[in-house]
């Protein structure tokens, strides 16, 4: 009983709510495995990175920024720098529409789907006027 237990992910860290979950995917998925708290955990990862290096650099400008008694820095680097938390999202929104649009521009046709779709499409409406329905 134990390995069953085990096995589902009950044991696993999240207890029950997350066994829960993990059978509601697998069950959604046709009975195929669903991704494992590997890569749960492996995305985790990578937005706890992202958050730290934010909270960094955020950190750092606010150092540079408040200007601490100690450091007097130059006038063209104030200038500078108080604006740069803008600039920088400025930067990644248009880094952002750049790869979206790079991405819908080399976007593959799935000719075999679309032939598939067509042939659903008819055999509905045969059914469809077989049952009186006029198109």
């Amino acid at each position: 009983m134990r390995r069953d237990v085990t096995r589902l992910g009950t044991a696993a860290p999240g207890g029950p709510r997350a066994a829960a979950r993990c059978r509601d995917v697998i069950l959604a998925t046709g009975g195929e495995r669903a991704p494992g708290p590997a890569s749960v955990q492996a995305a985790m990862t990578k937005l706890g990175q992202w958050l730290c290096g934010l909270v960094l650099l955020g950190s750092a400008w606010a150092a540079l920024a408040l200007a601490p008694p100690g450091l007097r820095l130059p006038a063209p680097c104030r200038q500078a720098l108080l604006p740069l938390p803008v600039y920088l999202l400025v930067a990644f929104g248009c880094y952002s529409l750049a790869t979206v649009g790079y991405r819908l521009a080399t976007f593959n046709d799935c000719e075999e789907a679309a032939a598939e779709l067509q042939e659903h499409i008819s055999v509905a409406r045969a059914d469809l006027s077989r049952r009186g329905l006029r198109f």
